[in-house]
């Protein structure tokens, strides 16, 4: 144990020392050993899983070993509560601590923290360790000028730019509770949010880039504040340069340069362990919002754990996550992930094929030499559409300091995953996880010597941690490559939410009731005999085919070996006789020729082929695009009500709204979708 913050004089200044003076306090650390990054039986992971779920307090005291904490945890796992479990207690650390100052006191202040890649806006910058400090240091203390104090709640409204991790390490570094909130939501649901998290301040900008418009935020934050019932104190707006600044209100609105320049920077507020870092709204919230709660022990611990021990990631090393910040890829693995590992992380502002091509990806692999990246693989499956033959990638390969690519967000299908292999010439390695884990529950561990070759389709095995069990409707187990729904046994990891905010009934109801013992996950998928799993849908995806429980990813998977088609999604829609039937929207590949109906009956004779004729499958249209949310989903549900002909609501989150009339256009054309009702 040692003190810290020496030798920092500029960036350790206190506006409040009786509250967060730690230059006197002592600290635990450990030390974090050099690794190497390689793959064998899978031994050492079969070592970490066994130990993770035997001895799960002995495992995770072990990792928390690698965050500074401001006062050790007494107890690492109370779990007499269940499911309201409870790590690292007693504890107390700062997150932003962690994720910057460590780093600047070790001599690492010079190491590029953040690379801003935006192209369409045409900017590229790079923010060290500790400029970014420097920043954050002072943003904080200008939100303690303003009343934010620790457990206080900041509302971030921002586009994909380095200023909101700016501004989520201040909210941290306060021992304040940020909500990011997805600059895509317009101002009816970001006032939903306001009123649900009542925030004490708003930090917003004036725009957002996207490849042919301006995003205008203030507007869309001032009509959201006309219509909430809570009122926030201020709100701090950064005016972008190069873009029109915006109109403040007076008395509420503040200039973030202005603020910033005129602040006194302040230190780290430590927080208990269960004391939440941040509320995140799940996607698709309609109706009472759903926030997950984020505890700040154990967030610390298993992100900079998974670094390396998931994703193989040594300090230094470049990370990019190709997401966006409002969602829960962006807080684990844009922000607080590459940061408490040391890392560089990416902040991209664009998008993978049209700023300007589909060639972006790997220059920005090349460019700023990439080690590894996370996608959804719908970007992979937009490059492959618009570029088959990855022409544009070309002059950027090969990617010598590349080592694996790993993809989330949706089952990624054999077609997509062979398609990046071949480019890359990397592993490719798909891994599971929702919101409310807030990282993987499967994968491979590319840090613990697992095959970088998994079986095609599945999302690996269990993260050390998470006990993943597949059940059948009767609580029983499945048998091995039998479908049913998957369930992690209790008690969840460090990491893992807490509860929801202002609704643990809800929290205790949703997640846990329907199967007692376990976390109902809600996705359908199986477990083969080594172990291997594979996600093959939402539960509420498997259709039910005159009796036979069938799983719309595993057609998806089918129809997706066709080689004219792009992309697709399967869901279910009623008949009369067999219960429910699959119906497949597909988009062609760029450059195919052929008739609609010889494409179509290829598919569908490809899944009588590969699934059989259990399926049922002889529905199928072709569209011009998918209906998907900013993270890259598809909107099943949204496409079976509008074939069914119910009432149905387009989610705040779909990317291009147009794309519905020309789905019902083509589902009407073969006696669906009769009547057109979206909310």
């Amino acid at each position: 144990m040692h003190s810290i913050y020496r030798g920092l004089g500029r960036l350790t200044a206190f506006s409040k020392p009786d509250l967060c003076c730690l230059r006197s306090l002592r600290w635990v650390r450990s030390t974090v050993h050099a690794r190497e990054y390689t793959s064998d039986s899978g031994q050492i992971y079969d070592d970490a899983f066994s130990r993770s779920v035997n001895n799960p307090a002995e495992f995770w005291a072990a990792a928390s070993e690698d965050i500074v904490w401001h006062k050790k945890w007494t107890k690492v796992l109370d779990d007499s509560n269940s499911p309201f479990t409870q790590w690292f207690v007693g504890g107390e650390l700062n997150t932003c601590y962690n994720a910057l100052d460590r780093h600047v006191e070790e001599g690492n202040g010079d190491q590029v923290a953040i690379i801003f890649d935006s192209p369409v806006s045409k900017q590229m910058d790079k923010i060290t360790y500790e400029e970014l400090l420097y920043q954050v240091t002072r943003l904080a203390g200008a939100l303690r000028k303003h009343g934010v104090e620790r457990g206080d709640r900041v509302l971030i409204y921002m586009p994909m730019i380095p200023q909101a991790i700016i501004a989520m390490l201040a909210t941290a570094r306060l021992g304040a509770i940020h909500s990011l909130v997805f600059g895509g939501f317009a101002a009816k649901e970001l006032a939903v949010r306001i009123d649900h998290a009542e925030p004490k301040i708003v930090i917003s900008a004036n725009c957002g880039v996207e490849p042919n418009r301006n995003v205008l935020y203030k507007p869309m934050l001032d009509d959201a504040l006309e219509m909430a019932t809570h009122k926030p104190k201020n709100c701090i707006i950064y005016n972008r340069p190069m873009f029109p600044f915006c109109v403040f209100q007076k008395g509420r609105d503040l200039d973030w340069s202005i603020e910033v320049d005129s602040a006194k920077p302040v230190d780290c507020v430590p927080v208990g362990s269960m004391d939440p870092a941040y509320i995140l709204y799940t996607s698709g919230t309609t109706g009472l919002p759903k926030a997950v709660v984020r505890p700040s022990g154990g967030h610390a611990v298993v992100l900079k754990w998974s670094m390396w021990n998931i994703y193989g990631l040594k300090p230094k090393e470049v990370w990019w996550s190709a997401s966006d910040l409002g969602w829960v890829v962006g807080h684990s693995y844009i922000c607080y992930a590459p940061l408490l590992n040391g890392n560089t992380t990416i902040v991209y502002e664009g998008k993978p094929v049209g700023t300007p091509d589909p060639g972006v990806y790997f220059r920005i692999l090349k460019e700023h030499d990439v080690a590894g990246m996370f996608v959804a693989p719908t970007a992979i499956r937009a490059i492959r559409r618009e570029d088959p033959d990855a022409s544009y990638a070309q002059k950027y390969l090969p990617l010598p300091k590349f080592r694996g690519l790993f993809v989330a967000g949706e089952h990624c299908d054999k077609e997509t995953l062979e398609f990046a292999r071949s480019v890359l010439k990397a592993p490719i390695l798909d891994n599971w996880w929702q919101t409310e884990t807030g990282w993987a529950i499967s994968s491979t561990c590319a840090g613990l010597n697992m095959s970088l070759l998994p079986p095609i389709g599945a999302a690996g095995k269990a993260v050390p941690g998470w006990n993943v069990q597949v059940l059948r409707k009767d609580l029983t187990q499945a048998a091995p490559n039998e479908l049913g729904d998957i369930v992690v046994k209790l008690p969840l990891p460090p990491g893992s939410f807490s509860t929801l905010w202002k609704n643990e009934d809800r929290f205790r109801k949703t997640y846990f009731e329907t199967k007692p013992g376990y976390y109902d996950t809600m996705d359908a998928g199986f477990k083969d005999a080594d172990g291997y799993i594979f996600v093959m849908s939402r539960s509420d995806d498997v259709i039910n085919v005159a009796g036979h429980r069938l799983s719309t990813g595993a057609i998806e998977e089918a129809i997706m070996t066709s080689e004219d088609i792009a992309e697709v999604a399967v869901v279910g829609i009623p008949d009369t006789l067999k219960g429910q039937i699959p119906l497949g929207l597909c988009v062609l590949k760029h450059g195919v020729n052929k008739s609609a109906d010889e494409v179509l009956n290829n598919v569908i004779n490809i899944v009588r082929k590969n699934i059989g004729p259990v399926a049922a499958f002889k529905l199928a249209v072709l569209v011009p695009k998918l209906p998907k949310t900013r993270a890259g989903k598809i909107a099943r549900n949204t496409v079976a009500l509008m074939a069914a002909g119910q009432p149905f609501k387009i989610p705040v989150t779909i990317e291009d709204a147009s794309v519905y009339p020309d789905i019902r256009d083509s589902l009407q054309q073969i006696g669906y979708a009769k009547q057109y009702q979206p909310q």
